[in-house]
């Protein structure tokens, strides 16, 4: 292993101090043209889940943002469940790279108004996956922190019962919530991702013969299991989830409107932390996302202003079918009501590619679209942080005040700016112009 593979690898400690020490070396590398890094292209990700949350690799927000430069992405933007906990190092990380992105936090939400469809998360009427993005600062306000505190809380709690259950039907293996899982996570932010993979190790613990293990596994998920990737690989632990986690697995309990916050209830905690609430998009084929305009509207209602999709989901390459027709319509839908759209890959679940492959004849036409909303995003997150000046801000709602002429200001700062010249931003003075701050950010 050559010693750029030896950082890289490092970068995924959980040490932060190691983290930071490696990223720094490889920084050094790059500069020194030892390690020269390519210009950036159009590739973007601004949706990867990091080990805070769960990252199919492994991968810290020093890992993405480092493999987000080295193979010349545009921009890059992580996005972790419930927690804000990668902000901090993925901004210095991005500073030190000179990467445009920012910040985003997912989670699941209940929305009165579509109680009886489902509409993202499968089987679960009324339940959507959302997020808010362009998180400008760690710090939020007290409120607000209590809010997210208390969406920790009650996934913890959520994990411990479903894990009560589970351990019932796979005795005698037996996964202990803060000595088998917690070790698996940096700050102690557990997901269902994070019990599939304790299940397998503790599994191949208490079975160390493949044909043990074997017999194991298909006496408990099935026949299913025979063709598994064992002893935790990809497969097998979407197979422990499938069989036990979700709808109609023993560990399964249908969520109500008190298992989540709601929709309204969300959003009003991504604006009180100056960030962007945005809706997430599957694939259109639920009752709930074929009414996608009445969602969208029932969602900007509560000051939805973005919209995120991940389009690996929604086609495949020289396949012209329906959800490649959903994924056209949404998108015309979102620029027909002026919301920005931003996409990714997630990488949190095996075989998650790292970036979309915008070169396909499905997604090339869209390109325009999706660097459109990152590039907003982008703009909106350094201008907030640097310059109180973000996208919903007093100053960008007075000097444009409609959505469409705010979506090209703010597009214009996006493609302008670097890193490196962010900090310029914080000397704008309270009443700048747009134009200074365009000359702030690069442009002309």
């Amino acid at each position: 292993m050559s010693n750029i593979e030896n950082l890289e690898e490092q970068l995924d400690d959980f040490s932060p101090a190691r983290r930071y020490e490696a990223l720094a070396a490889l920084a050094a590398a790059a500069r020194a043209g030892k390690h020269p890094l390519p210009a950036p292209g159009v590739a973007h990700n601004l949706h990867a889940h990091t080990f805070f949350s769960y990252n199919a690799y492994g991968y810290s927000p020093s890992r993405f943002a480092w493999l987000a430069r080295k193979t010349g992405l545009a921009l890059g933007g992580i996005v972790d469940f419930d927690v804000l906990d990668g902000l901090e190092e993925f901004q210095a990380a991005r500073r030190l790279l000179d990467l445009p992105g920012c910040t985003g936090m997912e989670t699941r939400v209940f929305v009165p108004e579509f109680a009886q469809w489902v509409i993202n998360s499968p089987g679960e009427p009324g339940v959507a996956y959302t997020m808010g993005i362009g998180f400008p600062r760690r710090q939020i306000p007290s409120g607000a922190e209590q809010f997210m505190g208390g969406l920790r809380r009650t996934a913890e709690q959520r994990n411990r019962e479903l894990l009560a259950r589970v351990n019932a039907f796979t005795a005698p293996v037996a996964v202990d919530y803060d000595k088998d899982l917690l070790p698996l996570t940096p700050a102690g932010n557990a997901t269902e991702r994070h019990i599939c993979l304790a299940y397998a190790r503790k599994a191949q613990r208490q079975f160390p013969d493949a044909a043990a293990l074997k017999k194991f596994w298909v006496e408990k998920l099935g026949p299913e299991a025979e063709v598994v990737d064992f002893p935790e690989g990809g497969k097998l632990q979407n197979l422990i989830r499938a069989k036990t986690m979700k709808k109609g697995g023993v560990g399964y309990v249908q969520p109500g409107p008190g298992s989540f916050p709601s929709l309204a209830d969300f959003n009003r905690f991504v604006l009180a932390c100056d960030a962007l609430p945005t809706l997430c998009w599957l694939d259109g084929t639920s009752e709930g996302e074929q009414k996608i305009e009445e969602l969208l509207r029932v969602a900007m209602g509560t000051g939805c202003v973005a919209l995120t999709v991940i389009p690996d989901r929604n086609y495949k390459p020289g396949v012209q079918d329906q959800k490649l027709k959903n994924l056209y319509h949404v998108v015309d839908l979102a620029q027909k009501l002026h919301l920005p759209v931003t996409v990714g890959t997630e990488m949190n679940s095996p075989g998650n590619k790292f970036v979309d492959s915008f070169e396909t004849a499905e997604l090339k036409p869209l390109v325009p679209v999706f660097l459109r909303g990152a590039h907003i995003a982008y703009a909106h997150a350094a201008l907030q942080r640097e310059a109180g000046k973000g996208y919903l801000s007093a100053w960008a709602q007075h000097n444009y005040p409609a959505a469409a002429e705010r979506n090209a200001f703010f597009e214009q700062v996006g493609k302008a700016l670097m890193p490196s010249r962010e900090p310029a931003l914080a000397a704008l003075p309270q009443d700048a112009t747009p134009a200074q701050v365009l000359d702030a950010a690069g442009g002309k």
